[in-house]
Parts: C-alpha cells; structure tokens; sequence
C-alpha cells in the first residue's frame, strides 16, 4: 500500500480492534497512563467487533455475563446469558462512560507493522476510506480476536450449485433476511447451530421446520439463563459488590465444572446424557445424536438457555439427523444412509476462519514473522518481536476474564519500563522447550489453525486455560529471566534482577 506522504503520526500505544478485547484494553490503558497517547483502529465502521459484526437469529453469548463482562463494570442486566444487541449495548456504554469515543478511530484497517530496534517503534500502514496512513508507535496491542472477519469456514459440498434454495453461513447473515415457513437445514453442532435452532422457530416469522444435520455429536447443557444468586446478590449488597461476589461465585463454579469434568470424563459423559435423556421425550435416540466420540471439554460445552434447545426438539419444531452429506440437490440433501433432506434454505453453521493479529503482515528488523514460529509468553507477548502484546482469551471459561488478567499485566510491564528507562522488551523462548499448539483443543476450527498460530510451551509459556490460576501468577514476580529490556540509543539490553511484584 503507498502510505500518505504527510508526517506519520506518532502514539505511544496503539490498540487495533474496537471489540470487547480493544474496549476493555482501551480502558485498562487509559486508566494507567493518562498522559500517554493511546488510539484504537477499527477496521469496521462500528464498535463491538463479534456482537456488531454476527446478525444471525439469537446470537447470544455462550457464557454468563457476569464472567464476560468487564470486572469494572456491572452488569445490570436480568439476563445472564444475553443476547447479542444487549452485549452491544453494554459495550457502546463501556465506551460511553469512559470516554473512549475519543480514542477510537473507525475504518482504519490495520494492514502492515513493521518494528524498528534502532527507533525502538513500530511503523504502521492503515488503510482508511480516505486513504492510507502511517502512524509510528512503542507498543502495539492487538485486541484483534481469533477469526477472519470477512468469512466463515464453509467445506465444500458437491453438488451446492444444484441447489436451488438459499445457502447462508451465519457469519454473513444478511440482515432482516426472511425465512419464515421455510424448511431449514442447518449443517453443524456447535454454539451457532444450537443457538439459530430455536431461535427460528420463535416469534411470527417463525420457520416451519429445522433440522440439525451434524456429523459428530455435541455436548449440550441446558442452563438458567436468569441467574437467581446474582439477583439476591445485588438487592442484598448493592449493584457493585453484588456483581464482584456474583462473578467470584461463577469463577469458581465454571472452573470446578471444567476441572470435575476434565478429571472425571466417564462420569462427566454419564451425568451429562442424563440430563439430556431427562430434558427430551421419552424414547429419543440420546446415544445417537447427543454420544460425541470425544471427553467432555475436549471441546467447548455448549449450552441452552433455560432448556430453549431441548424444548424445540421436544415440541416437534426441530429434529436432528446424525449422518454425513453424500451431495447438495436442487431440493435439499442427500446423505450416505440414502436419506434425503427437503430444505428451502440451508444454514452453513461448520464454524470459523482462524485468523491471529487480524491477518497483518508483520516486520521485524527486516524479517517477515511467521507466527507458527512463535511461542507464547503469559498468554499476551510473543518470542522474537518486541513491543507487541496480543489478547487471546479462554476457551473453556469467559473470554474476557482472561483479557483482564493480560491487560492487567500488559501495563504493569509498561509502567516497570517507563520507571526503569527501557523502550523495548523482547521475549526469548528456549528452543529446546516442548511447544504444543496454543489452541488446543480437538474443535475443528482449531485443528485447522494449528500450522498459521503460535505456539504454547510450560510454565510461563503456557497457555492457561484456568483464571484462578492465572490469578495466583498474577500476584507473582513481573519479572524473570526470559524477558530482555533494551533502549532507543541501542544500549546493551538488560534482563531484569531485582524481583518485582505485578499489582493486584
């Protein structure tokens, strides 16, 4: 791209994405260096980056809000488990009551970095609708999430020109779409699938059927989407120490639920087709559609907002079919068992892109950065490049409790270099060390990531999957052996010595 022959601008942080990664780590920033010049590039032309960009029917979170809300800022709302319009909204509000408005800059898309030692910066091309830019900055944070953007992952299906129906990924929903009467299939078994399903089926525009076409079965829970303990919580104590205790509650719950399952995988499996056989009519096919080959939490649990899933199923509005696709027809599917699905629209929920740092080409000292070559250091910087923290949050708990643990780190290891006189820090990773994939988990969309994403290794180069554990690393040493400060003037760089404390 040709940048804009005008002087770069210069920050001192600049934060790409203006999701609920960027916003949180926007605010976290701002309030620890008020001084500094801090910006958020947007790609998009609106905040909330997975809540703005998915309009499918029911888009929700999979997790309780009082976990995947900001630790700063209660949530007030009724339910626990919400839907996407009301996530958008408490975001616009994060936004709002911060005055993060001013930092924000949408439609600039974030396209090449490259890192200076001798400058100590980063040089970054944007693209904007009204041209390109180049702004220098000491540090990047990419709050950029975990999947393309501008596609879904679709395999490809022999015969889908035959089709004579729509066929829609719920990554590319178009808006107001309607679909009422029509016979659905929707192709998957993941949250989207278990979320659209009901959803469908609900309000005037309802369609007239919904079939679940999965190849491999899911686990899937249903779970209170009011959660009643938050509710006393907060009249007892009061919005803010209500919300704290609530989400000290759930912490500890999700991580015993995961913990106890991953432990116990014969009697996880056992007590969750239970429930399952319990919250369907008698005589369906449980062992079929709801046996997944794989131990609880080897991928993510999905769950069902007080039951909504298990009630479709059981009101006749949905079925599942548990079969593999020979073909696409004009008139709908065909599958190896001979069995032929009628369908009006086919919904192509087989999950997401993998896509780190939002696809940026990265340059460092003249080298281009293979981010496979890389190793992950406490969950937020990576081996070889320096001044470059990324957010990826949990996998098996709330997003962003793991975004507030790293951001809290994040400007504790700025503001040990700010006091200290350092401009750069890079992280060694020992070459012998044993490196696995740093999403790892058995999900197809991971399984597909793993020769494009870094990787994990122990101890501190691990990806920690567990918050209170994370927590207890937090309180620990900022500093330790694998971290090499340097300076601007290209002074011999230091490791650290004396022992520091990282803040609560």
């Amino acid at each position: 791209m040709n940048a804009s022959t005008q002087p770069p601008e210069e920050f001192d942080i600049v934060i790409i994405g203006a999701g609920i990664s960027g916003i949180g780590a926007a605010r976290y920033i701002v309030e620890a260096f008020p001084d500094k010049r801090v910006v958020v590039f947007e790609g998009r032309d609106d905040i909330g980056g997975t809540w703005d960009l998915f309009k499918y029917p029911g888009i929700r979170s999979d997790s309780d809000l009082h976990t995947f809300g900001y630790e700063f800022k209660p949530w007030k709302d009724r339910a626990a488990i919400a839907e996407g319009p009301q996530i958008l909204n408490y975001l616009r509000e994060t936004v709002e009551e911060n005055d993060l408005g001013r930092l924000i800059r949408l439609g600039h898309s974030v396209q090449r970095a490259e890192w200076s030692g001798a400058d100590a910066r980063w040089t970054i091309d944007v693209r904007t609708t009204d041209g390109d830019r180049r702004v220098t900055a000491n540090w990047i944070f990419a709050g950029t999430g975990y999947y393309r953007y501008d596609e879904g992952y679709t395999p490809h299906f022999e015969g889908r020109e035959d089709f004579a129906g729509d066929i829609v990924h719920p990554q590319q929903w178009p808006e107001g779409y309607d679909y009422a009467g029509k016979q659905v299939v929707v192709i998957g078994s993941g949250a989207t699938a278990v979320t659209l399903i009901p959803s469908m089926l609900t309000g005037e525009g309802a369609a007239a059927h919904v079939t679940m076409l999965q190849r491999t079965p899911t686990y899937v829970v249903p779970w209170p989407k009011v959660d009643s303990v938050a509710l006393l919580l907060t009249r007892l104590f009061g919005e803010r120490r209500g919300y704290a205790m609530t989400r000290f509650i759930n912490i500890w719950i999700d991580r015993g639920v995961v913990k106890s399952l991953r432990t116990f995988p014969r009697l996880g499996r056992a007590v969750i087709r239970r429930i399952n056989k319990k919250s369907l009519p008698k005589g369906f096919d449980v062992d079929t559609h709801f046996n997944p080959p794989y131990d609880p939490w080897d991928q993510r649990l999905c769950l069902s907002p007080d039951g909504d899933f298990f009630a479709a199923l059981s009101e006749g509005g949905a079925s599942i079919v548990t079969d593999r696709i020979t073909r696409f027809t004009e008139s709908g599917i065909r599958l190896e068992s001979g069995e032929h699905l009628d369908a009006d629209l086919i919904v192509t929920a087989t999950g997401l892109n993998v896509r780190l740092l939002g696809g940026i080409e990265l340059v460092v000292d003249g080298a281009p950065v293979n981010l496979a070559e890389r190793v992950v250091y406490r969950g937020t910087l990576l081996s070889g490049i320096p001044n470059l923290a990324i957010a990826i949050g949990y996998t098996t708990s709330s997003w962003t409790l793991k975004v507030g643990i790293l951001c809290r780190y994040f400007c504790a290891l700025v503001g040990h270099m700010d006091a200290s006189g350092y401009d750069s820090v890079v992280v060694d990773a020992d070459p012998a060390m044993e490196t696995r994939p740093v999403m790892d988990l058995s999900s197809g969309y991971a399984q597909r990531a793993r020769e494009t994403t870094p990787k994990q290794g122990t101890g501190r180069w691990q990806m920690s999957m567990s918050y209170p554990q994370d927590a207890k690393l937090l309180r620990g040493s900022l500093l330790d052996d694998a971290l090499r400060f340097g300076t601007a003037a290209g002074a011999e760089s230091a490791r650290p010595g004396a022992r520091e404390e990282i803040g609560a």
